[in-house]
């Protein structure tokens, strides 16, 4: 076998593993691979400006909706130059962004799936939240508990 032919078989599999589901482990955004991909949302309140949805205003958080598969993760990335949240908030049926934002107990880091609630817990400017799963198909709100009314939040369907 020649270098050459060696060479093009290295470049096809590379290719045909990243055209296939999952044949690479991480996404940003967007709809979901076949499950278990990790989705990574910008928080960022000065980058990410307030756009209309279904679900109310959301600003702050890039995608303002992350569509993704049962079993996926998500993590939410502070690249602003101040502190975050992002924070499960009760919604009716789903549908609405709520009046009220987070609570007291978002400052605290809890919960790693998304049907149990969760909290990144302070977010400080360069830092992760732990990974959330997305356990059960539905429609999940969350938002900033320092930035809520801003509007920074967003809504993250899980199918």
């Amino acid at each position: 076998m020649s270098a050459r032919y060696a060479l093009a078989c290295a470049a096809a599999t590379v290719i045909l593993t990243a055209c296939t589901p999952n044949g690479i482990g991480v996404a940003n955004g967007g709809g979901g691979g076949g499950g278990g991909v990790t989705h990574t949302v910008d928080v960022n309140l000065t980058q990410n400006l307030p756009v209309s949805t279904p679900y109310g205003s959301s600003g702050g958080m890039k995608p303002p909706i992350l569509n993704v598969k049962v079993g996926d993760t998500i993590v939410f990335h502070n690249s602003d130059s101040f502190m975050h949240t992002s924070t499960s908030v009760p919604a009716a049926a789903g549908t609405k962004f709520p009046a009220a934002g987070p609570t007291g107990s978002a400052l605290t880091q809890h919960g790693a799936t998304l049907s149990g609630g969760w909290s990144s817990g302070v977010l400080q400017p360069g830092s992760s939240s732990q990974a959330v799963t997305a356990d059960k198909a539905g429609t999940y709100l969350y938002g900033c508990f320092y930035h809520y009314p801003a509007p920074m939040r967003g809504a993250i369907v899980a199918q």
